[in-house]
């Protein structure tokens, strides 16, 4: 390698670019990895996914203390705010940090604190502290940059009441009342995070029904499941204006309504983290929304510079982000690689929500026979000793050859339960079918048992109407 520093070098310390260094110098080759943080990690371990999902294990912890009867007696009952919430979560992320920074130690991966910018298709300047520049060449560049909440010039960020799901981590208060504007996967989790802490929540969508990729009737389980905690979800709204005041802010929105709380959290989309990288130095432009395209090989336009994570957009999950990673340097030494679309969906709400494959809604457009499959968390053993008797699985298949064809679950552990459906749906031929529920012996009482009592239930449709 005369011509070059590096095979690979990476930019961002993300789930992207932490996999494709892993997987790079598994692999035998030079690889080198650039990121503007501070800390390893990247916006996953910072801002988004750890510390959002820390924060919710806290709250679920306080719900569950307030509603077990042996505390119910205690006098004064402990109230919690929300910066001790946060704090109390914030102190995983060290620990991420540590684990991040010993798997680049222990693979001898050489790291750039600082910003990267474009030269040519294999070179980039890198600008490091103290004003020292760098300029770095490699066969090929991954671009892992990943996103940050979408700010519209209409709203004011730097007022001290108005948030995004990045500073929100910040918010030194407990707000008794707050609007969420955008009723996405990230508003869902916040609207269920503070009505959990008993803060009154305003969440403004605007489209029909939350979620509407889900299935049916878990984004109807959901909407429900949110009212019941006090949420106020309104659907077909649209932002017209902000004001944001000392103590609080107004939302108006087209309909005509005007919404005043003490915050505001605006989670209405993402924007991809390209704008400092000079991309049209080799001939590449970032969309409206700072995302880079990509071909099923995780290529753009120009092919020795790869992109993937939440800066390609769908799925923008740090799960598929990890494969997406591994796959890019198994498309570089010539590998068979997998292009990522076959991700489960979860979704951190209280309680959580997972799914994979189809919703009825598709394969009812796509004329397919299919029987459905439920089992209600309140009648299972564990569900009932637990307390975590709020939700279902529900397993979708064919009616003709049991083929499992989706699988949605909304209650406790939803994301865990989704992986064993997953690994039956993967199965080749007669493997995959829902009768496998019923074969196998499942531990008792376990949440588990829910793909048992499921399968059941659906094959019982099916039978009853054989004669």
């Amino acid at each position: 390698m005369t011509d070059f520093n590096y095979d690979v070098l990476i930019i961002g310390a993300g789930p992207t670019g932490e996999a494709a260094a892993m997987a790079a110098a598994k692999s035998e080759l030079q690889v080198a990895v650039v990121d503007a943080g501070d800390l390893l990690g990247g916006n996953c371990t910072h801002r988004g996914t750890i510390p959002s999902k820390s924060l919710r294990q806290a709250v679920k912890n306080v719900i569950k203390f307030r509603s077990t009867p042996l505390f119910r007696r205690l006098t004064p009952r402990p109230s919690f705010t929300y910066p001790q919430l946060r704090d109390a979560a914030m102190q995983v992320i060290p620990k991420q940090v540590e684990m991040h920074s010993n798997y680049l130690n222990k693979n001898r991966i050489t790291y750039y604190a600082g910003w990267a910018e474009f030269v040519s298709e294999h070179e980039l300047r890198i600008s490091l502290e103290g004003g020292v520049t760098e300029t770095v060449r490699a066969k090929n560049i991954i671009i892992s940059t990943g996103s940050r909440p979408y700010r519209p010039e209409a709203v004011d960020f730097s007022h001290a009441r108005i948030y995004d799901s990045d500073s929100v981590l910040d918010m030194d208060h407990t707000p008794r009342t707050l609007i969420i504007y955008g009723a996405g996967v990230i508003g869902c989790e916040y609207a269920s995070i503070f009505a959990g802490l008993g803060v009154k929540v305003d969440l403004i969508n605007s489209r029909e029904r939350l979620l509407s990729f889900l299935d049916d009737e878990i984004s109807d389980a959901l909407s429900y499941q949110l009212r019941d905690h006090g949420v106020m979800v309104r659907h077909n709204e649209e932002f017209a204006a902000c004001k944001a005041y000392e103590n609080g802010v107004e939302l108006t929105l087209k309909s005509g309504k005007h919404i005043k709380a003490d915050a505001l959290l605006w989670c209405n989309g993402r924007s991809g983290n390209t704008a400092s990288l000079k991309l049209d130095a080799i001939g590449l432009e970032a969309d409206h929304r700072g995302q880079v395209s990509v071909n099923r090989s995780y290529q753009t336009q120009v092919s020795n510079v790869y992109a993937a994570g939440d800066v390609i957009g769908w799925p923008s999950l740090a799960s598929a982000s990890y494969d997406q990673g591994r796959a890019i340097i198994d498309v570089i030494v010539g590998r068979d690689a997998r292009f990522i679309e076959d991700a489960p969906t979860g979704i951190y709400t209280l309680p959580e929500i997972s799914s994979i494959g189809k919703t009825e809604a598709e394969l009812t457009a796509a004329k397919i026979p299919y029987e459905v499959g439920r089992a209600f968390f309140k009648d299972t053993a564990r569900g009932q000793i637990s307390g975590e008797d709020e939700g279902m699985l529900k397993i979708l298949f064919h009616s003709q050859s049991l083929e499992i064809l989706g699988i949605h679950c909304f209650g406790a552990e939803a994301s865990e339960i989704i992986h064993i459906g997953q690994a039956i749906m993967n199965q080749q031929g007669e493997a995959n079918t829902v009768e496998y529920f019923v074969n196998t012996t499942f531990n008792y009482p376990t949440m588990a048992e829910a793909y048992r009592i499921a399968a059941l239930n659906g094959l019982n449709r099916i039978y009853r109407n054989v004669d």
